[in-house]
């Protein structure tokens, strides 16, 4: 019985290593680990108190702008880019054959610029509608464009999320926890394309200060932004503007006074937070995407914060249980109201901020 004991044990032991190699060999990332110990996030519930626009009528809105007239737009994930009609309803806008739209934001001269995974960086207009602006960087094709924000200059500041995985598999590029993100600017009147800022923990939200002085970069997988200065005695240089957030920074916006609006995730679900300070967890889950649904927590809940110009939190909102709204990606201040984007839902959220709780 002891030697049958023994041998039992041995192929086991055998059975283990073996399906760890292969785990090891077959895994699609090389990870390191992420101990990043986030603030604790609000119980505030005042997320459910929102107003469902175009309930139904809209696939995953992403992201959501408003142009110089004064009118939302919202970018859908079957292709189209919705208009917000005066009257309330929803016109299917511009449609490109894509299922992979992320950020957009207005242009300066009208029309929209909007990030396309895919294909690159797009300017959208009433006219002439989808003309490429970007397309491939230093000879390789453009890949995982984000966010994007033009200067009152015409230069246009956009992130590239990854430049090793694609949009279907963003997840990898979390476990992993490897810096594939940049920062890009391009100079439409010159035609080039830069890399203002290598090696970004996945690069996400961008947007520029009320005096264009410094632009932010929301990193999500280190819970942070940076602030990479474009005037002054600083120009050129990059800090962290605000770093421990309750959550991975997604998109952000200027708001109306000069501060910022940013819809933050959880990335993993709550106590699963143990899988990203162990390499071989890290294989098990890539290695198996089904794992990858009880390990992200994206769709579990909603955060966004209000952070002024000095990188402080003075207001948070959020669903604590994504009861009406989760996986909230953007939040745009517009005439005394917060508009939701999310990758969870069939509508763009309205928050009245008037009379709202601080």
């Amino acid at each position: 019985m002891a030697n049958l004991f023994r041998v039992s044990s041995s192929l086991v032991v055998a059975v283990l290593v073996a399906l760890t190699v292969q785990i090891l060999y077959f895994s699609p990332i090389d990870p390191v680990l992420l101990d990043i110990k986030p603030a604790s996030s609000t119980n505030d519930n005042q997320l459910q108190n929102i107003i469902k626009l175009g309930e139904g009528l809209l696939k995953n809105p992403e992201d959501v702008c408003v142009d110089k007239e004064g009118t939302l737009y919202a970018v859908s994930r079957d292709g189209w880019i919705k208009k917000l009609l005066s009257n309330g309803n929803w016109e299917n806008w511009k449609y490109i054959d894509s299922l992979t739209l992320l950020g957009v934001a207005p242009a300066k001269e009208g029309g929209l610029i909007v990030c396309d995974t895919s294909k690159g960086l797009f300017k959208v207009t009433e006219d002439d509608g989808f003309s490429v602006l970007v397309s491939q960087v230093n000879g390789s094709q453009l890949r995982f464009a984000d966010d994007v924000i033009e200067a009152s200059d015409g230069n246009i500041y956009f992130s590239i999320a990854s430049t090793k995985f694609d949009l279907q598999d963003w997840y990898l590029d979390m476990l992993e926890a490897r810096p594939h993100g940049q920062l890009l600017k391009y100079n439409p009147t010159s035609n080039e394309t830069v890399v203002v800022l290598d090696n970004l923990a996945f690069a996400n939200g961008v947007a520029l200060s009320k005096e264009e002085d410094y632009l932010v970069v929301c990193e999500s997988q280190k819970y942070r932004c940076l602030r990479h200065w474009l005037k002054g005695s600083n120009k050129g240089t990059t800090d962290i503007f605000i770093e421990n957030l309750p959550g991975a920074p997604d998109n952000i916006n200027l708001a109306p006074d000069g501060s910022f609006w940013i819809a933050l995730i959880q990335l993993t679900s709550e106590g699963m937070e143990f899988v990203h300070n162990y390499k071989i967890i890290k294989h098990l889950v890539a290695s198996f995407p089904s794992l990858i649904n009880h390990v992200n927590g994206a769709k579990k809940k909603a955060t966004v914060v209000n952070v002024e110009a000095e990188g402080k939190i003075i207001r948070m909102f959020g669903d604590s249980d994504g009861k009406v709204i989760n996986f909230v990606t953007s939040a745009l201040e517009f005439e005394d109201h917060l508009y939701l984007g999310s990758l969870n839902s069939d509508f763009v959220g309205k928050l009245p901020l008037h009379g709202t709780i601080v």
